[in-house]
This record gives structure tokens, sequence and C-alpha cells, in this order.
């Protein structure tokens, strides 16, 4: 796996329109990007697809990326969760709509990037656990489910801002606990 400062060298070469460092920028990250995917969509096909779409718009956002000392890991992740529900919420208002956009032949995850991304499962799994039980479902709700606040504040049946308090301080928990 890269480190963190040779993804943020990637991302800056990619900035630059290179299209080694977004090859490269792939084989490091798609496996973990593409579980992501998966978890929130639950349909391969669909993940493949948001994958895909995800990695066009870091490659047409790498100059935007702001190298600040915080973990290019977080833009990435940020950037490929809001691809894959933006796609989950566009599902829910067109069933079966075609959203034209055309097939790139996937890469598949090396053995080494399969065993990373299940290593980083379980880390994130074990963190949920110290969560209490309604947050948790909360968290994942509105970062893997796509629901928004106010869907959740209504089914937990508290407030908009309670909702929006469970949230931040449940991700601020995860950040700690994934620092470990």
């Amino acid at each position: 796996m890269a480190s963190l400062a040779e993804i943020e060298a990637m991302i800056a070469r990619m900035a630059l329109g290179d299209r080694q460092a977004f090859s490269a920028l792939y084989d490091a990250t798609g496996a973990k990007l593409f579980g992501l995917c998966l978890r929130v969509l639950n349909d391969r096909e669909e993940a493949e697809d948001a994958l895909q779409e995800a990695f066009v718009k870091i490659w047409r956002n790498a100059d935007r990326y702001a190298a600040n000392g915080l973990s290019p890991m977080t833009w990435l992740i940020a950037l490929t969760r809001n691809t894959a529900i933006d796609r989950l919420r566009a599902r829910r208002r067109h069933p079966d709509g075609d959203d034209g956009i055309e097939d790139m032949p996937a890469r598949t995850p090396t053995p080494e990037a399969a065993a990373i991304a299940a290593s980083e499962a379980k880390r994130i799994a074990t963190c949920f656990e110290e969560l209490e039980d309604v947050r948790a479902q909360a968290v994942r709700g509105a970062y893997l489910d796509g629901m928004t606040y106010q869907e959740l504040a209504q089914r937990h049946d508290v407030p908009l801002n309670t909702m929006r308090t469970w949230l931040r301080r449940s991700l601020l928990k995860l950040k700690e606990c994934l620092s470990r």
C-alpha cells in the first residue's frame, strides 16, 4: 500500500495531467474505494460504475486538492462516498433510469490490496462497536446508506440539530479510534 505522502504526490502529479500517476493512484486506492462504493450501493455493477465516476471526478479535481496535513485518503473517500450516495439517491428517484455513463474496464484489486481493504474494514467495524447502537446506526444511515440528516432525525425521533450533534460526535469518536 502506498504511503500517504506517495498518494499526495500522485494527486499532485495528476493535477499536472500525469496519466501514470492516475493509474498508480487507482492501483493504490481502488480496492478500498470500491469497497466503500459496494457498501453504499449494495450492488457490484453499480459500485463499479460509481468507482469509475469517482475516479473521473478525482482526475478532474486533482488540482483542487490541498495538501494541508490531513490524510489524502480523507479527500478521496469523501469524494467517492459522495459519488456513491448521489447514485443511491438518483436510484431512489429513478429506479430504472440509465445514467448514460460509458463502461470502462475495471481493474480487479490485487490480493494484497484486498487483504489491506479487509484489514481496514475490520478496524472500522471494531471502532463502530465503541459507539452506542443508535448512534452507530445513524452514522451508517448518513454515510453509508445516503440518508439525509432530516430522514435520520425522523427515524430516530430526535430534533434535527440533535442528529447533527450525534453524527459530529460519533465521527470524532471514530476518528479518535482509527488514529490509535
